[in-house]
C-alpha cells in the first residue's frame, strides 16, 4: 500500500514520465489488480493511447473487482482519453465505495461539466473543495464553472478563497508543484479579468511580470488567447503588437499573430508575418509549416514552397539529449502532413496518400493526417473509406471526429450527442465564444430529424458568429455588376472584332452559388469527351492578371473598365494560356483527346462578358433553381470564407440581393449573345434526367452516351461543397426545401425585391481604339518617335493621368531635346508611380541637364530616404547620357 500511495502522490503531480517506469515494475512484481488502472492512466496521459487502450482491454474484466481509489484511477484515464460518458458509471461505482473520496467527487466533476451539465459540476467541486480544501486544482475548476455560465464575478469569488488559503497551500506542496499551482492561479487571474472585462488590470499585471522576470511571451500570448475567445479580436491583436514592438525578434509574438490574423480571415497579413518572422529564423519548421497552411487555397505554389522547405529542415534533423529521436518523427510528421495537403490540394492525389500514410504508420492517431486523408477519400468519392476515418478521429478527439462525420453527413441517431456539440460549439476558442463551424453542423443534423425551428435557429446563430470576420458590402458588389454591364455592352464587341480564340473547347457551367452547377458537371462529365475540371481559377486570375497591369503602367483603371484597352494579339494570347492549362487538366484526367473540358466557377456568371471576349464561341450553361431554396442552402452552408468571396451567403438579406444582381446579369448576357447560353433548371434535371441530360450534350455538340445518367458512379474528385450529394443518385427532397422555413424568409424576400439601385458610372473612360501603349512602344523602339508620341498623346486624351504615357512622352521630349518640357510629363509619371526607380533616374537626368537642382535635391531625397544628399549651385553633376528606356525599362521596376 505504502508503494501505491507513492505512485498515487505522483500522479497527483502529474510525474508521468517517471511514474510509468515504475508502475510497470510494480505490476511485474506484484499481482496487484490496483497497477492496470494506475498504469493505463500514466499511458493515457504521456500520450500513448494505443497501449493505454490495450491495457484497459485488461481491466474491464476485473472492473468489478477494484478498490475505490483504482476505481477513480480508471476513471481518470478515461476523463484524459475524453471518454466521459465511460468515465461517469466508473467514477460513480467508487464514490458507492467511499461516497467521500475527493478525488473520485472532482473527476466526477471534470465529467459533468465536460457533459456540460454545470449545476451538477460545481456540486460535486463543492464537495471535493470542502474534503481537500488545499487542492487548487480542484477550486480552479470550479471557478471555471463559474465562467462556463457566464459569471465572473462567482468566480473571482472562489479565486480569493484560494489566495486567502495560499499560505498553508505552499508549505503543504514541493517546490516545484508550488510554482504549478501559483502558473494556474495567475492564469485563472488573467481570465477573470478578461471575462470581467478589466483589461487594465490585466495589462498593469502584464507589465509587473516583464519587470521580474523579463521573460513574458508565455503570458502575452496567452491573454491575447482569453481576449480573442471573448470575442476581442481587435484588442488582442494591439497587445501583440504592442509586445512584439518591443521585442521584434520575438518568434513565437508572430507566430501568434499570424495565427489570429488567419481566424480573422487576414490571409495575406498572416502570410507577410509569417515570412517577416522566418527572415529572423528561416530553420523553424514550426513557421514553414504553418506558412504553408495559411497559403493553402491561395498561393498554392508559396504553399508547396513552405512545404517542401519544412520536410528539408525535418530530414537534416539530428538527434539530441534535448532532441530525442521520437520527437524528431512528430517534427517530421508534422511536416510531411503539411506537404501532403498541399499535394492533396493540387489533385496529386497519389502523392498525398503516400505521405498520409506513412505518417500513420509511424503514428496511427495523428489526427491531421486521418482527417487530411479522409477528406481526400471524400472528394474522390469513397465516402464509406472517409466515414471509416472520420470514426477513427472520433475515438481519438470526439468532438472534432464528430463534426467531421457530420459533414459527411452522417449525423448521430441520438440527441444527446447533439446536446454535446452545442456544448462544445460554445467553448470558447481563438474564432470566439462561439464555434460557428459546429453550429452549422448541428442546423444541418437538426433538420435532418425534421426540426426546422431548431435547425434554422443555430443556422442563424452560426451566420451570426461568422459575420464578424467577413467585409462583405453588398452596395460595393452591385456597383461592380453595373460596371460590368456598362463595360461589356453591345458596342464593345461590335468595335473590337477579331479579338479571342475560336476554340470550343471550354465549357463553363455557372449560376449562383447551391444552384445545381456540380450536379450539372458531374452529369456532362461522364461523357467520354468531356472532361470535368471543376471549380477552376483561370478566368479570376486572368481578370487579376490585368488589374496587375494597369498597377504596372499606372493607368488608373482597373477591371472591367480597362477591356477596351485589349487587342486581338493580347487578347489571344490570354486565350492560349487557358487553353493550354485546360488541355494540361483534361491530359492528367486521363482524357487528353478531350472535346470540352469544363470549368464550374459559379461566380462565373459575373464574367461571362470576358469569356466572351476570350472565346466567342465558348459554351456556357446557366445553371437556375427556385431563388428559395438556393438562398437556404446556401444560408444553411458553412463556406468558411473568412476572406470575403462568400461574404453575402452569411445573411439572408445579402443573398436576396445576390440574387437580384445575379438575375440582372444574366438578362443582360441574354440580351447581348441571344441563343448563345444555355439555362438549365435544377428542378427539371431532377424531374427528368435524361431529357435535360440529352439537352445538354446537344447543346454541346456531343452524341448521347447513356452513362452521363449514372453521374454518381463517376469516379473523379469533387472538392465543392456539393461533395457527398453527388455521390448519391437523384434525390427529390432538395425541391421546396423552403416551405419548411417559410415562415423565416421576409429578409431574404426583402432583399430580393427591393429595387436595384447602383451608383451612376460616370467616370468609365471609353478609348476608341485599344494598345495605344503598346503600339507606341513598338514605335519607340523602332526609333519612330513621331508615331510613338501620336500613340501616347492619344491615350493621354482620354486618359490624361497615365503614367507609362506621360512617362514615354518626357523620354521622347528628351531624345529630341525637349528637355524642359519632359519634365512636368515625367514628373505626373513618378508621382503616380513612386516605386519606379529607373523613371526616377531618367528624371534626374533631366534634371541635371537642365540645371535644376531643387528638384535634383528634392528627388534624390525622395529616393534615397534620407537627407544629407543635397548639393549645391555649381555642384550638380553633369549628365552623361540623355535619358532613354529598355527594353524593359518601362515596366519593370
Amino acid at each position: 500500500m505504502e508503494t501505491l500511495t507513492y505512485l498515487r502522490k505522483l500522479a497527483e503531480y502529474r510525474q508521468f514520465t517517471e511514474l510509468e517506469p515504475l508502475v510497470q515494475k510494480y505490476r511485474a512484481q506484484t499481482s496487484d489488480p490496483a497497477a492496470l488502472p494506475l498504469l493505463f492512466l500514466a499511458l493515457a496521459e504521456l500520450g500513448a493511447r494505443g497501449p493505454a487502450e490495450a491495457v484497459l482491454k485488461t481491466i474491464s474484466p476485473h472492473q468489478a473487482g477494484l478498490d475505490a481509489d483504482a476505481l477513480v484511477d480508471l476513471g481518470g484515464g478515461l476523463i484524459v482519453l475524453q471518454r466521459f460518458e465511460e468515465a461517469v458509471p466508473v467514477l460513480e461505482q467508487a464514490l458507492g465505495q467511499r461516497s467521500g473520496h475527493a478525488l473520485g467527487l472532482a473527476r466526477l466533476g471534470y465529467c459533468r461539466m465536460a457533459l456540460g451539465e454545470l449545476d451538477l459540476a460545481g456540486h460535486l467541486f463543492e464537495r471535493a473543495a470542502g474534503l481537500a480544501p488545499l487542492r487548487i486544482p480542484v477550486l480552479n475548476n470550479l471557478a471555471r464553472v463559474h465562467l462556463l455560465r457566464e459569471d465572473p464575478e462567482a468566480a473571482w469569488k472562489v479565486l480569493d478563497r484560494v489566495w486567502t488559503l495560499w499560505p498553508e497551500i505552499k508549505k503543504s506542496v514541493p517546490r516545484f508543484i508550488k510554482a504549478q499551482y501559483l502558473h494556474i492561479l495567475e492564469l485563472l487571474q488573467l481570465e477573470i479579468w478578461v471575462a470581467k472585462e478589466e483589461f487594465g488590470a490585466a495589462e498593469a499585471w502584464l507589465e509587473t511580470r516583464s519587470g521580474r522576470d523579463g521573460e513574458i511571451t508565455g503570458w502575452v500570448k496567452q491573454y491575447a488567447c482569453f481576449l480573442a475567445e471573448n470575442n476581442h479580436h481587435s484588442q488582442a491583436e494591439e497587445v501583440l503588437r504592442t509586445y512584439l514592438g518591443r521585442d521584434p525578434d520575438n518568434i513565437g509574438l508572430h507566430m501568434q499573430l499570424a495565427e489570429l490574423a488567419q481566424v480573422q480571415g487576414r490571409f495575406i497579413q498572416a502570410v507577410s508575418l509569417l515570412r517577416r518572422a522566418l527572415k529572423k529564423d528561416d530553420k523553424n519548421i514550426g513557421l514553414w509549416v504553418q506558412l504553408s497552411q495559411a497559403c493553402l487555397n491561395r498561393f498554392d505554389n508559396q504553399a508547396r514552397k513552405a512545404a517542401e522547405k519544412a520536410v528539408d529542415l525535418a530530414d537534416a534533423l539530428t538527434e539530441t539529449d534535448e532532441r530525442p529521436f521520437q520527437s524528431i518523427r512528430k517534427i517530421r510528421a508534422k511536416a510531411q502532413n503539411a506537404l501532403a495537403m498541399v499535394e492533396n490540394s493540387g489533385q496529386n492525389y497519389n502523392a498525398a496518400e503516400r505521405l498520409f500514410l506513412e505518417i500513420l504508420e509511424d503514428f496511427p492517431d495523428f489526427v491531421p493526417a486521418l482527417q487530411g486523408l479522409g477528406q481526400q477519400r471524400m472528394q474522390q468519392g469513397d465516402i464509406d473509406a472517409a466515414v471509416a476515418l472520420f470514426e477513427r478521429v472520433r475515438q481519438i478527439d470526439p468532438v472534432k471526429g464528430q463534426a467531421m462525420l457530420m459533414n459527411a453527413r452522417r449525423f448521430p441517431g441520438d440527441t444527446a450527442t447533439l446536446a454535446h456539440m452545442e456544448r462544445a460549439a460554445e467553448i470558447p476558442s481563438l474564432e470566439g465564444r462561439v464555434r460557428s463551424g459546429f453550429l452549422f453542423h448541428l442546423a444541418s443534423a437538426w433538420e435532418k430529424r425534421g426540426e426546422y425551428d431548431k435547425a434554422m435557429g443555430f443556422a442563424h446563430r452560426a451566420n451570426e458568429a461568422a459575420r464578424r470576420f467577413l467585409p462583405y458590402d453588398p452596395g460595393a458588389h452591385r456597383n461592380r455588376c453595373a460596371r460590368i454591364r456598362y463595360a461589356f455592352s453591345k458596342s464593345l464587341y461590335e468595335h473590337r472584332k477579331g479579338c479571342g480564340h475560336d476554340s470550343c473547347l471550354p465549357v463553363y457551367v455557372l449560376g449562383m452559388p447551391r444552384s445545381g452547377t456540380t450536379l450539372v458537371e458531374q452529369i456532362i462529365a461522364g461523357h467520354s469527351r468531356i472532361f470535368g475540371a471543376g471549380e477552376l481559377g483561370t478566368i479570376p486570375s486572368r481578370i487579376q492578371g490585368l488589374n496587375r497591369w494597369e498597377r504596372h503602367v499606372g493607368s488608373g483603371r482597373r477591371y472591367p473598365d480597362c477591356i477596351d484597352d485589349l487587342n486581338p494579339y493580347i487578347t489571344r494570347g490570354i486565350a492560349d494560356g487557358i487553353l493550354e492549362e485546360l488541355r494540361e487538366l483534361a491530359a492528367g484526367g486521363d482524357k487528353p483527346d478531350a472535346r470540352h473540358v469544363v470549368d464550374k466557377l459559379p461566380h462565373n456568371f459575373e464574367n461571362v462578358g470576358f469569356i466572351k471576349f476570350l472565346f466567342p464561341n465558348a459554351r456556357i450553361i446557366s445553371v437556375r433553381r427556385d431563388p428559395r431554396d438556393i438562398a437556404l442552402s446556401n444560408y444553411f452552408t458553412d463556406y468558411q470564407a473568412k476572406h470575403g468571396g462568400m461574404g453575402f451567403a452569411y445573411d439572408l438579406t445579402n443573398i436576396g440581393r445576390q440574387l437580384a444582381d445575379h438575375n440582372l446579369l444574366m438578362y443582360h448576357w441574354q440580351q447581348l449573345f441571344p441563343g448563345e447560353i444555355l439555362e438549365v433548371k435544377y428542378e427539371a434535371v431532377v424531374d427528368d434526367l435524361e431529357g435535360e441530360a440529352r439537352r445538354m450534350l446537344d447543346y454541346l455538340g456531343v452524341a448521347w452516351e447513356p452513362q452521363v445518367l449514372r453521374f454518381n458512379e463517376l469516379e473523379r474528385p469533387v472538392k465543392t461543397a456539393s461533395v457527398w450529394q453527388v455521390r448519391q443518385p437523384i434525390y427529390k427532397t432538395s425541391k421546396a426545401r423552403w416551405k419548411n422555413y417559410q415562415a423565416c424568409l421576409a429578409p431574404l424576400i426583402r432583399g430580393t425585391n427591393a429595387p436595384v439601385e447602383w451608383d451612376p458610372v460616370t467616370d468609365m473612360i471609353t478609348l476608341p481604339e485599344p494598345a495605344f501603349l503598346q503600339e507606341g512602344i513598338s514605335f519607340y523602339k523602332k526609333g519612330k518617335l513621331k508615331d510613338a508620341e501620336l500613340c501616347f498623346k492619344k491615350m493621354l486624351h482620354f486618359n490624361p493621368g497615365h503614367a507609362a504615357c506621360n512617362y514615354m512622352v518626357g523620354l521622347i521630349y528628351c531624345s529630341i531635346g525637349k528637355i524642359i518640357a519632359a519634365i512636368p510629363h515625367m514628373e505626373k509619371a513618378l508621382e503616380k508611380c513612386p516605386w519606379k526607380k529607373e523613371w526616377r533616374e531618367n528624371l534626374l537626368k533631366a534634371c541635371e541637364l537642365t540645371g535644376d537642382v531643387d528638384k535634383y535635391n528634392a528627388l534624390k531625397e525622395q529616393g534615397d530616404g534620407r537627407k544629407g544628399l543635397a548639393v549645391s549651385p555649381g555642384q550638380l553633376p553633369v549628365a552623361t547620357s540623355t535619358p532613354t528606356v529598355t527594353d524593359t525599362a518601362w515596366y519593370s521596376n
